[in-house]
């Protein structure tokens, strides 16, 4: 039997590998990674929904199927998490919102029962903040995550839950969701690697809450979070609408972020240099500006407030009567709101953002207009760029840095905000850390249809700069 730190920093492949080579069985991994989760999830909080016994059955049934030779699936035995937003039927999902703590789902989200399909085996979901509505993961239902590497420190959001938990090696892999840096946010903030996927590559069928508005929709990606860019690659195989086309890197361009006017840490400008120096060694390179960056965080700021927040309130809610402004000052003055600060203060701002009439036409000429320019720069270039201007800050920084009524969004978000506004696919890794020991990934973003090289660049980038470390 191999020793419980081998099995914890497996990733997903090596545990597959693991249980049908007859190393350990599936009950044996699943046990270890339910200590884990119990020993860790007290200081962290990151699962907020256990379905323990159920997942030990399923590894159980998993081990006699491999002992008869009827294994089916690349995922067969292998126990994964799932954010809170996807449905997995007779859990919860809840949002995060008191009003909805005891919402048990009949069905599965469609990228579950795909997964579900190739063996996975769920222990349990993870936190958000609520709606998946802010960058740092706190709710007035289960709490605050916090990040493993420094307890004091933000994991990100909303896909926080899940990025805490890959990073304590909890679990084999986990998925997230990105509309604003969702899945990118934690996988730079813990350490690990995560995948957004592009424009409508993968159904958000069974996902809360639904995005009905289509601008809304493009900048949604759904993905992996996972310890190795492998697994990612996987993972997006089982739930992506559409395989995969064969793409060589050596055919591409390679641009890697050079210092601008927007801010950025010393440590994460050092990082891009060492890793512009490693792949101008392998690839062709060039450290050009990058066409579009400028305006796509206020692109991306008026296409979340296009309806003024009222679809989030009215969730949120539950009715056309909840007030925001109330809520907030409710919760800052005597914490009895039912809605977090986090947010109401966000719907305040939807509200103050919401783009008129003539800003729509404005907005939809210009989109379609970066539609084409995009499709064309990025035909045979990949980029390479940071996530956020720092690693992990204290709890709140990020909330502040974001939300904040001075519209500082615009010097951080444009990193974030840049492919989910165009709706592409973009990969971070882990690539170094700070002064501090906080990691600090980079994001590899491409075009829809060029996955393949993006995740053939991750590897790269894994195997020169050391990827997954568990935090522990």
């Amino acid at each position: 039997m191999k020793n419980v730190s081998s099995v914890l920093d497996a990733d997903a492949w090596t545990i597959r590998e693991m249980i049908v080579n007859g190393e350990m069985t599936s009950s044996q991994i699943t046990s270890l990674y339910i200590e884990q989760i119990k020993e860790k999830n007290p200081s962290v909080n990151f699962l907020v929904e256990e379905c323990f016994a159920t997942a030990m059955e399923e590894a159980e049934q998993a081990d006699i199927a491999i002992a008869e030779g009827v294994a089916r699936g690349v995922l067969f035995g292998v126990p994964i998490s799932m954010k809170e937003s996807f449905h997995v039927a007779g859990m919860k999902t809840t949002g995060g919102l008191i009003r909805r703590k005891n919402d048990i789902q009949d069905d599965d989200a469609e990228v579950v029962r795909k997964l579900k399909a190739e063996g996975a085996i769920i222990v349990g979901k993870t936190n958000t903040p609520e709606l998946c509505f802010c960058q740092e993961t706190d709710n007035k239902l289960h709490g605050r995550t916090n990040n493993p590497w420094n307890l004091h420190r933000t994991a990100g959001g909303s896909s926080g839950g899940e990025g805490a938990a890959i990073a304590l090696g909890a679990v084999a892999v986990g998925l997230g969701s990105d509309i604003g840096g969702s899945i990118r946010f934690p996988s730079h903030f813990n350490g690990v690697i995560g995948f957004k996927s592009g424009n409508r590559q993968v159904s958000q069928v069974g996902s809360f809450p639904y995005v009905d508005n289509a601008w809304q929709e493009r900048m949604l990606g759904i993905g992996p979070i996972a310890k190795s860019v492998r697994d990612a690659k996987l993972v997006y195989s089982i739930i992506a609408d559409n395989p995969m086309e064969k793409k060589e890197v050596s055919d591409f361009i390679i641009n890697v972020f050079r210092t601008t006017a927007f801010p950025l840490s010393d440590e994460s400008v050092k990082l891009l240099n060492d890793v512009y120096l490693a792949v101008k060694n392998s690839y062709m390179t060039e450290r050009e500006p990058l066409p579009l960056l400028d305006e796509s965080a206020l692109l991306w700021q008026e296409i979340m407030s296009i309806d003024g927040g009222e679809s989030i309130r009215e969730i949120a809610y539950g009715n056309a009567k909840g007030n925001p402004v109330i809520s907030y000052i409710n919760e800052k003055t005597k914490g009895t709101a039912d809605i977090h600060r986090y947010l109401s203060w966000a719907l305040i701002g939807t509200s103050l953002f919401k783009p008129s009439a003539k800003r729509i036409d404005e907005i939809s000429d210009r989109l379609d207009e970066g539609d084409k320019q995009l499709d064309e720069y990025l035909e045979k270039r990949l980029i390479i760029m940071p996530v956020y201007h720092k690693a992990a800050p204290l709890h709140g920084v990020v909330y502040k840095e974001i939300f904040s009524i001075r519209k500082t969004f615009m010097k951080y978000m444009p990193f974030v905000a840049y492919a989910n506004t165009w709706g592409l696919p973009a990969l971070t890794v882990p690539i170094g850390k700070d002064k501090e020991g906080m990691p600090i990934g980079l994001q590899i973003i491409g075009k829809n249809g060029n996955e393949d090289a993006i995740f053939s660049l991750g590897s790269f980038l894994e195997k020169h700069f050391g990827g997954y470390s568990r935090a522990v």
